[in-house]
């Protein structure tokens, strides 16, 4: 059970989060996580699903599993990253993956991804990455 988000002091009111996983249930308790620290959060099953919904729905953060049937994280953070600015092209995100390790995680910020998030994941930590994505939203030059 989640505790009460005003005891740590982590608020996402106004944040719209994209999930991308192709696990259902992974998706439902993303969603319910960052739900419960106030964001908008809405969550597809596919990286080509994702990446629409980048454009279309222009999210402030992006977190995405990284291994999925098909097209992984991998190759929707790189074709995000080919999107001019004005399309979602410098939309945060964070990768959300089993694969742990410095090389992994190495790796993946050098895909685009600015942070590395490992399964399981504690809901304080996954607030606070997409609190402190959504700091870099908010402090771009427009």
């Amino acid at each position: 059970m989640l505790g009460d988000p005003s005891h740590d002091g982590l608020f996402l009111g106004g944040v719209r989060v994209l999930v991308v996983d192709d696990c259902e249930y992974v998706r439902s308790a993303v969603i319910a996580m960052l739900e419960h620290y106030g964001a908008a959060a809405t969550a597809v099953a596919t990286a080509a699903e994702a990446l629409e919904a980048v454009e279309r729905e222009r999210p402030h953060v992006l977190v995405s599993d990284l291994q999925m049937p098909g097209r992984g994280g991998c190759w929707l953070i790189r074709q995000v990253r080919a999107l001019p600015p004005e399309r979602g092209g410098a939309t945060p995100a964070a990768a959300l993956t089993g694969v742990i390790g410095p090389e992994h995680r190495a790796s993946i910020l050098r895909t685009g991804f600015q942070y590395h998030l490992e399964k399981p994941l504690a809901p304080r930590q996954l607030a606070g990455v997409v609190a402190i994505l959504a700091l870099k939203v908010e402090s771009s030059p427009s």
